[in-house]
């Protein structure tokens, strides 16, 4: 399995550094990470082997191979695989609920993360991570969805929609807290989370 680091992941650090967010960057990066291992455990139940890991500025992604032979089974107008990539998507945000629920019930601090920081950054991930913008979880689980009923084609035409309509209103949405809060963590998200909608969502 190969580890991806994407490069602009510095261009955060340095940023983060320099206003005094490093630390708060550190620990969203650390849950990140462990939403990323609730995929790969589904995915390896499922039978997948995760062909690379990429660290990306805003996250972790697990890249799997997928089983050819789950493409071939139909579920009405999708396949079996389908299925099993929307059940992978759903582990990322479950096991931040998992982590919520464990620091709600405990008050324990783990690598000198307070009990509220850990509770507040997997809210923030798991939530951000259910947005229905593709390729984050939500949307993939609502492509999957689509795609199971109504097929490939109108899919990726209602994907679309929703992602950009999604982009637009968080966008918004964004830019308002920002005034309030002034923090430049938020704006980095927003770039980010642009950028890859258009990326992911061109064709």
């Amino acid at each position: 399995m190969q580890i991806k680091i994407n490069l602009k992941i510095f261009i955060f650090i340095v940023l983060f550094f320099f206003t005094n967010q490093i630390k708060i960057y550190c620990i969203f990066m650390l849950f990140a990470f462990i939403h990323e291992i609730g995929h790969l455990i589904i995915g390896v139940i499922m039978g997948f082997t995760a062909d690379s890991i990429v660290i990306k500025p805003v996250g972790v992604s697990i890249i799997f191979n997928y089983k050819i032979d789950d493409i071939k089974k139909e579920i009405l107008k999708g396949n079996i695989l389908e299925l099993k990539k929307i059940l992978i998507s759903i582990a990322g945000p479950f096991t931040n609920l998992l982590i919520v629920i464990i620091y709600y019930y405990n008050n324990i601090i783990i690598l000198g993360i307070s009990r509220e920081m850990a509770i507040y950054s997997n809210i923030l991930i798991g939530t951000f991570n259910l947005l229905p913008i593709y390729p984050l979880d939500g949307g993939r689980i609502l492509k999957g969805l689509i795609r199971i009923f109504l097929g490939h084609e109108k899919s990726k035409k209602y994907i679309k929609i929703i992602s950009w309509t999604s982009i637009i209103v968080f966008c918004i949405f964004s830019s308002i807290l920002i005034l309030y809060i002034k923090n430049i963590s938020l704006v980095l998200i927003v770039i980010y989370i642009f950028i890859i909608n258009i990326k992911n969502n061109k064709d």
